[in-house]
């Protein structure tokens, strides 16, 4: 008899895991929702920044960096000029990513201050380098803002 109690408890015992393990499973997955966005397509002289996304991370993800990728294209080959992307956050210079003259190359990044627990304002814009004489072919500045406060 003793035998049969033992395993109708264990049983009991293993459900309720499982379900405390669903319940706090969930609770997780809905703190960590990224809170995503689209980048639109930008697209100055020379080069194509395309298929971008966003996301403000929460506090303890991934830094509460600024997370963001897309395809960044040289479209003017036979230029010699290099592309890229350049990220400002709240506070910070910008961070330009080069990408490779000729071809296109897929970027994922992530941007944040290490003083902060999270961030909430970021820049972004594309340009041709086009070097020392010449002024760069940029796109306009794309902001992005999360209010942690009111999300």
């Amino acid at each position: 008899m003793s035998l049969i109690v033992t395993e109708a408890w264990m049983k009991r015992a293993v459900l309720g895991l499982a379900a405390v393990g669903l319940v706090l499973g969930g609770a997780v997955a809905a703190f960590a929702s990224p809170m995503q966005g689209e980048i639109p397509t930008l697209e100055p002289q020379g080069v194509e920044f395309s298929h971008g996304k966003y996301k403000f991370n929460r506090p303890g993800t991934n830094h509460g960096a600024f997370e963001w990728r897309g395809q960044l294209k040289d479209t003017i080959a036979s230029d010699r000029h290099n592309v890229y992307v350049e990220v400002k956050i709240q506070g910070h210079s910008w961070v330009r990513y080069y990408g490779k003259q000729r071809r296109s190359v897929q970027l994922h990044q992530s941007n944040w201050d290490g003083a902060q627990r999270y961030t909430g304002k970021a820049k972004l814009r594309v340009c041709r380098d086009r070097g020392s004489l010449r002024p760069d072919n940029c796109a306009p500045e794309q902001e992005f803002f999360y209010d942690w406060d009111h999300g």
